[in-house]
C-alpha cells in the first residue's frame, strides 16, 4: 500500500522539490500552499499518513494549523506531523514537540535525508497501527471469552431453580433494551447486559431446597434467600476490572423508596444501571412460570409496573419498561 504524504509550504521551490523527491521514492505526495488551503482540503478528503508542514507561513503558521486540526472532529486530528523549518530556534522545537510533532526537518533539506526521515516515520506509524490492530483483536477475543464464561455461569445459576430457566438471559436482554432506549452507548449496553447475566450469581450460596420450595417460605428460609445479593457481591467484587458486576448483584433488590434489601438505599443512591436491572428483574419474575403460578397476563404485569413507579422502581425506567410492554403486541416478552 502506497503511503500518502501531505506537504504544506508557501515556498513553491520547496513544494516542487519535496513532491519530486517523495514521488520518485514511491510515495504519493500531495502539495498545499498554505495551512488555510489544507484545512479546506480536509473537509472533503480522507487523512494522509503523514503531514510535512512549514512553520512560518502567511495568514496561519504551522503551529496554529496543528491546533485547529487537533480541535476538529475529523479523522485528520490524529494525523502525525513533521515540521519543516529553516530556523534553529529551540523555542519553536519546544512548541512543536508539545503539540505532538513527530520530528523536525531543516530547510533546505537534502533529498536523500528527506526520504530517509519520511520513510522512518511511516515505518514507525505502520508498526504502531499493526500493534494497535493486534491489541484490539486480542481485546475482542478476550471479551468474547469473558462473555462465554459469564453466559455459562448464568446458565449454572439458572439451573439451580427448575422454574427459572433462562431468567438471567432475559433480565440481561431486557436491561440492555431499556438502556438502549434511554440512550446508553453500545459499550454501556454491553456492560449492563453482563450485569444482568450475573445479577443472581449469589444464589449459588443458597440451598437448592430453599430455592425450589414449591410452597410459602418460612421467615428463616426467606432470610436465606435475602442473603444472595451479599453473596453475589462478595463473589463478583474479585473482578476489579468491572466493579459494576458486583454492584448489580448487590443492589438489584433495592427499591426506589428505600424499602428494599440488603442496604435499604433509595433513589439516586442506587446506581443507575442497578435501577434498570431492578425493573427488568421484576418484569421477568412476573412473566415467568413459577411453582405456584404460571405467567401473569400482560395487562396484569403492566398494572404492577405502573403501580411500582416511584416506590419500587425509578419512574423513568418504569416508563421505558411500560413502553416496551405496549410495543409487545403479541406478548412475546415472557417465559415460553
Amino acid at each position: 500500500m502506497i503511503s500518502e504524504i501531505m506537504i504544506v509550504d508557501d515556498d513553491p521551490i520547496i513544494l516542487k522539490t519535496a513532491w519530486g523527491t517523495l514521488t520518485k521514492a514511491g510515495f504519493k505526495a500531495v502539495v498545499m500552499k498554505s495551512g488555510k488551503a489544507l484545512l479546506e482540503y480536509l473537509k472533503d478528503h480522507s487523512a494522509p499518513d503523514l503531514i510535512l508542514m512549514d512553520i512560518n507561513m502567511p495568514e496561519m503558521d504551522g503551529f496554529e494549523v496543528v491546533r485547529k486540526l487537533q480541535k476538529s472532529n475529523a479523522e485528520w486530528r490524529d494525523t502525525p506531523v513533521i515540521f519543516l523549518t529553516a530556523n534553529e530556534d529551540e523555542d519553536a522545537e519546544t512548541i512543536g514537540l508539545s503539540l505532538g510533532a513527530m520530528d523536525f526537518i531543516r530547510k533546505p533539506f537534502v533529498p536523500s535525508v528527506l526520504v530517509l526521515r519520511v520513510r522512518h516515520a511511516v515505518e514507525l506509524l505502520m508498526l504502531h497501527r499493526n500493534l494497535e490492530s493486534m491489541v484490539n483483536e486480542k481485546t475482542k477475543e478476550n471479551e468474547m471469552l469473558f462473555l462465554h464464561v459469564v453466559e455459562s455461569l448464568a446458565d449454572a445459576i439458572d439451573a439451580k431453580d427448575k422454574y427459572t430457566k433462562g431468567h438471567s438471559g432475559r433480565v440481561a436482554a431486557y436491561s440492555k433494551e431499556i438502556a438502549a432506549r434511554y440512550g446508553y452507548s453500545e459499550k454501556r449496553q454491553e456492560k449492563i447486559f453482563m450485569m444482568g447475566l450475573l445479577h443472581d450469581v449469589g444464589k449459588i450460596g443458597v440451598p437448592n431446597e430453599v430455592i425450589n420450595k414449591p410452597g410459602r417460605l418460612t421467615d428463616e428460609e426467606f432470610a436465606r434467600i435475602k442473603m444472595h445479593p451479599g453473596i453475589g457481591d462478595k463473589i463478583l467484587s474479585n473482578i476489579r476490572e468491572m466493579p459494576e458486576l458486583a454492584a448489580g448483584a448487590r443492589g438489584h433488590h433495592e427499591r426506589y423508596d428505600g424499602k428494599g434489601y440488603p442496604e435499604g438505599i433509595s433513589g439516586e443512591d442506587i446506581p443507575e444501571e442497578v435501577r434498570i436491572i431492578a425493573v427488568a428483574d421484576a418484569y421477568d419474575a412476573m412473566t415467568s412460570n413459577r411453582s405456584y403460578r404460571g405467567v401473569l397476563p400482560q395487562e396484569k404485569v403492566r398494572e404492577e409496573i405502573e403501580k411500582g413507579k416511584g416506590t419500587q422502581f425509578d419512574p423513568k425506567f418504569a416508563d421505558i419498561m411500560l413502553a416496551m410492554i405496549d410495543d409487545d403486541k403479541e406478548y412475546k416478552m415472557k417465559d415460553s
